[in-house]
């Protein structure tokens, strides 16, 4: 039988991946069974290319991997397909914007050495991401002032804190001053008192970089299957005609009216997946 989806685009945290980090065997299993039944599986994901590889390539077979919010695409092998610079200009004054926040910022250049990561300090960012310090610690680098390392366009900027310190972040970055030149994305884990608002240039997110992906491929947004937990994730679940929210979804995304699947714990990827590809003959 044809499959009735021909991509599936997966977010990594809090989709994926369950506590332990890995990604459950039941999810593995049911896009195993989606890539060998010809659909194409794109793992789309906050996190930069490198960080991400050693989760998605648990899955075990041929992907494309969205990384950054959707400003750089690759294969599996590292080959770049599409990439969305933020411009170093718009860069080097958004720093000043937001000069209250400095301490909470992360820029992140296209590079796979030390540098690829850059703050200024990390006393304050490892009040709350010292896990991700740690394992990225071999590609950050420390600049002071950070603007002085914007010797090329980067990737993205990123500010980082508990809800409560990035609510005036998140107003200072929306306050028109950046209106037609940037995208700020929201991700926000409750549980952890954790907020990581991305900025990206203007236009690029993981629904236009989905959007792109599926044209390349020749795939109409109606086969094309999302799965996503958090706020980054809705510009995709916008776009895909078969959108799925994880059940540790924020009550925010739930009110869109989106399929609700199992939670992360619970495999809801496989859940989601199998519901779709029932029938289809392994």
């Amino acid at each position: 039988m044809t499959p009735p989806v021909s991509l599936i685009a997966v977010d990594i945290d809090g989709t994926l991946i369950d506590s332990s980090l890995n990604i459950p065997a039941a999810n593995v299993h049911a896009l195993r069974r989606a890539h060998e039944a010809g659909v194409h599986i794109v793992v789309v994901t906050g996190r930069r290319h490198r960080f991400a590889m050693p989760v998605a390539e648990q899955l075990g077979f041929d992907f494309c991997l969205i990384s950054s919010n959707g400003a750089i695409t690759r294969s599996r092998l590292g080959e770049l397909y599409f990439a969305d610079m933020l411009p170093r200009a718009t860069a080097r004054r958004l720093c000043e914007h937001m000069s209250q926040f400095i301490g909470c910022a992360v820029l992140t250049f296209d590079k796979e050495e030390r540098g690829a990561i850059v703050v200024e300090r990390t006393d304050e960012l490892a009040s709350n991401i010292q896990r991700w310090i740690d394992t990225n610690r071999a590609y950050i680098e420390e600049v002071a002032p950070i603007p002085s390392a914007l010797v090329c366009d980067p990737v993205q900027a990123m500010f980082c804190g508990t809800i409560a310190r990035m609510a005036p972040a998140e107003a200072r970055l929306n306050d028109g001053a950046f209106t037609s030149e940037i995208n700020v994305l929201k991700t926000q884990y409750d549980h952890r008192d954790l907020c990581i608002l991305d900025v990206l240039r203007y236009g690029c997110s993981k629904g236009s970089a989905l959007a792109r992906w599926a044209a390349h491929l020749g795939i109409p947004r109606g086969q094309v299957m999302a799965i996503g937990d958090n706020y980054n994730d809705i510009e995709m679940l916008e776009f895909a005609g078969l959108p799925f929210v994880m059940a540790n979804a924020s009550e925010d995304l739930k009110r869109n009216g989106w399929p609700v699947t199992l939670d992360n714990e619970m495999c809801g990827v496989a859940a989601a997946v199998d519901e779709v590809l029932a029938g289809v003959s392994q």
